[in-house]
């Protein structure tokens, strides 16, 4: 879906490149929208994607050391885990954040129990803040 919609934009782009050298007011002002706005949803996508990469990377890390939840909740058909069930299991990703909030491990588990619970905006605010705590982790080792 990507590479589709930055095929999309290169399009868009070229057309905006289009309406602003004809010279016409209202055609480069339409090219000045139309450049804009593959700007933004660029922007958009490598933001998106540099997210999903930094995710992986922690969860590969996680993975390593053995320090990915178990994944035994009972699931739908979608492959979604059961909600009831999965908010039976938050308050131990929770309460392993309140007692290391500087722990981006805690913080990732804890973004993954927020996601089996259906909470995909606390979620991944969770995962930014692993990532974050990982990266400030980095920079202190380095």
């Amino acid at each position: 879906m990507a590479v589709l919609l930055l095929l999309y934009l290169v399009l868009v782009f070229q057309r905006a490149v289009l309406f602003i050298e004809t010279g016409q007011p209202i055609a480069i002002a339409m090219g000045v929208v139309l450049f804009v706005l593959p700007v933004i949803a660029a922007w958009a996508i490598g933001r998106e994607l540099l997210f999903g990469a930094r995710t992986e990377k922690l969860v590969r890390i996680l993975d390593g050391e053995g320090g990915l939840p178990v994944d035994d909740l009972p699931h739908r058909a979608s492959g979604r885990p059961i909600r009831d069930a999965a908010d039976q299991e938050f308050p131990q990703y929770k309460a392993e954040v309140e007692a290391e909030p500087a722990s981006w491990r805690a913080w990732f588990r804890l973004g993954l129990a927020y996601d089996a619970s259906g909470d995909r905006r606390r979620a991944r605010a969770a995962l930014r803040e692993s990532i974050r705590l990982y990266r400030e982790a980095e920079r202190r080792a380095a």
